[in-house]
């Protein structure tokens, strides 16, 4: 029980699970050719992308060939992360059963291995999703993003924390899926992570070696300014995903949990976490595909392994769900998410920032009388699609 839902009784919670289930159904249901037309099309633009960047940088010497191949070979890389590695690591398309596009063959453009992310995000933040001290991504064990992490000194410097992790986030997220923060705090070896640390050292030499040795070195007289152009598309690339993914998780109505709220939890109550502890980023087409559609976090976060591109056409369901039941969808332009993000970070980095953020966050929830009200006049009308 958290504010925003006090005044929602069981059965309204499970009616809320139960629509959720009919919404699923109803698109897990109708994926068939168009889906898989859409996936294999975002893989030939990516492609397409990556060749043209990496062939104009065979020229960049010439600093138009320089700018076009790095601005070519960004987008590349934002794609394959986004929208295809993410989500088909996700399973969003192992119902089509082609071993190119599928969660167990699928290794991404990223120094982080498959199968080494798959368990800290697939698993580990999607199940506890914002339950703080068992959900690992609530500020990446760098950072404090929630009044209830406790104030320390290094945190002063967390600002400029933040801007070197956007920097090279493809690289923090490969230390941080090691989970040697286990080492630390005795629940693992060096011995015990040895395994991990030689998967990700060959991936990550493999990464350096293609950027930045061996395409660099096949243009010749243009190997460092195509090696420059590969580190500003990575960086470019690092940057925007630090930006969509801490907009769709950090922002200061984005509620966290106790560990105990977890005690038999329900389906349906899994699913009123995940849309309380996200938030979406509204925009254009082209923004949703460049994000991966994460700027429909609220709509991954209940439904991860569902094909990405469906998420457009779900979300104004969800969004009136939440409407009915007077839960908060939290949403809005990406410059006022990602604004918010950066104050919350710089207030938190100082004692007593936290009475702020909580002030802020209560403002922001439909509690209340209001919502008690609004519940009341709607209950009869929220009909479970299931029924």
């Amino acid at each position: 029980m958290t504010a925003s839902t006090a005044h929602l009784s069981v059965e309204d919670i499970e009616r809320i699970g139960a629509e959720l289930e009919a919404i699923r159904d109803e698109v897990m249901s109708s994926l068939g050719q168009a889906d898989a037309n859409y996936i294999r099309r975002v893989i030939r633009t990516q492609r397409g992308c990556e060749i043209a960047g990496r062939v104009l940088l065979l020229g960049a010497l010439f600093p138009p060939a320089f700018v076009l191949g790095t601005a070519s070979l960004a987008v590349a890389k934002i794609l394959e992360n986004m929208e295809i590695g993410h989500n088909v690591l996700h399973g969003q398309w192992d119902w089509m059963r082609d071993p190119e596009i599928h969660s167990t063959t699928w290794e991404w453009d990223h120094v982080s291995t498959a199968a080494g992310w798959q368990q800290t995000h697939n698993y580990l933040h999607h199940t506890y999703t914002n339950v703080q001290g068992k959900d690992r991504d609530i500020g990446y064990n760098v950072l404090r993003v929630d009044p209830d992490q406790p104030w320390q000194p290094i945190h002063l410097i967390q600002p400029l924390t933040n801007m070197g992790l956007a920097l090279i986030f493809e690289w923090g997220i490969g230390m941080f899926d090691l989970e040697l923060d286990d080492v630390a705090e005795g629940r693992a070896t060096w011995r015990d992570k040895m395994p991990e640390i030689k998967k990700m050292a060959r991936k990550a030499g493999k990464q350096l070696a293609k950027d930045y040795v061996v395409f660099p070195a096949l243009s010749g007289p243009s190997f460092v300014p195509a090696a420059v152009g590969a580190l500003l598309a990575n960086t470019i690339r690092n940057i925007w995903s630090h930006a969509v993914i801490f907009c769709g998780h950090f922002p200061v109505e984005v509620e966290t949990f106790d560990e105990e709220r977890l005690e038999n939890e329900t389906q349906a109550e899994w699913y009123v976490r995940q849309m309380l502890g996200s938030a979406n980023i509204e925009g254009s087409a082209l923004l949703h595909i460049m994000t991966g559609n994460l700027s429909h976090q609220i709509e991954h976060h209940v439904f991860p392994d569902m094909p990405s591109n469906r998420y457009s056409t779900i979300a104004p369901k969800v969004r009136d769900l939440c409407r009915r039941y007077g839960l908060p969808y939290h949403s809005g332009p990406m410059w006022k998410q990602y604004g918010g993000v950066l104050w919350k970070i710089a207030r938190l980095s100082v004692p007593g920032g936290h009475e702020t953020i909580e002030k802020r966050r209560r403002k922001a929830l439909p509690v209340g009388r209001k919502a008690a009200a609004t519940l009341r006049r709607l209950r009869d009308r929220a009909v479970p699609q299931a029924a």
